[in-house]
């Protein structure tokens, strides 16, 4: 079984006081570490067991500059036979760009999966995935949280809202958006990382694709990013039921709240 993921390198915003550039654009991500897409991690993971089972190759793609490559080798690392990253240039980069240089560049990878991550943790987009299987003109299915291939088919466990899950079969080649928790990603130590350095990881500049100037014209564009105004916080009403029920009635009608 032949696979393709789409993975990506992104800024941990957790625990860290975020500042916005001065464009108002996006947030300063000089300061920040990176690591691989959460979703993405969960992915590859995936890739690599259904590889382990059934055999064939794991491609693992970027688009991003020559330091997102960090996570191609940690792809690499956990199992992926080859890489491949698109260097985007100056391109700005919206989830349909994305997915049109994706597309492109799988196009020329045999597959009969291609693995995403069900959204992306930096701006927390989830559309590429779904792009990307329509670009490509494959089956698809998204938050798959299991994935039992059978001859030219799969039966998939898909998490709906409301905790309820659905149970559907999917046939090859298909696109699966992968949720958090399918699996339990593998450690990658060092040596690992150092060892994947001598697999393949090809660079593609997105020049060299062919895509028309409509393909690299984004659908979405930034006007600001402003962090939410500061507010006082909760406030925590106590006493006894009746005294807190008076309470509530008391700041609602100041509230301007008819009752």
């Amino acid at each position: 079984m032949d696979i393709v993921v789409c993975v990506k390198r992104v800024p941990l915003t957790q625990e860290v006081d975020l500042e916005i550039d001065p464009q108002k654009k996006e947030v300063r991500k000089d300061m920040l570490a990176y690591s691989i897409n959460e979703w993405d991690n969960y992915a590859i993971e995936e890739a690599v067991l259904l590889k382990e089972k059934f055999g064939g190759d794991v491609t693992a793609v970027t688009v991003g500059v020559e330091d997102d490559e960090e996570v191609l080798r940690r792809c690499l690392a956990m199992g992926a036979d080859r890489a491949i990253r698109v260097e985007p240039g100056d391109l700005s980069l919206d989830p349909f760009v994305i997915s049109r240089i994706l597309a492109e560049v799988i196009k020329g990878v045999k597959h009969d999966l291609v693995l995403t991550g069900v959204q992306a943790d930096d701006v927390n987009d989830g559309a590429v995935g779904t792009m990307l299987a329509e670009h490509l003109g494959l089956n698809h299915a998204a938050v798959v949280t299991r994935v039992e291939p059978e001859g030219n088919e799969a039966t998939i466990h898909i998490e709906l809202e409301g905790g309820t899950d659905e149970v559907s079969k999917i046939k090859f080649p298909a696109l699966l958006s992968i949720q958090t928790g399918i699996n339990e990603p593998r450690y990658v130590s060092i040596m690992g990382i150092r060892k994947a350095a001598k697999k393949e990881l090809k660079v593609v500049k997105v020049e060299e694709l062919g895509l028309s100037e409509d393909d690299l014209t984004p659908w979405v564009s930034v006007d600001e990013v402003f962090l939410p105004p500061e507010t006082e916080g909760a406030e925590i009403i106590e006493g006894d039921p009746g005294t807190v029920a008076e309470e509530i009635l008391r700041i609602i009608k100041e509230k301007g709240v008819s009752t």
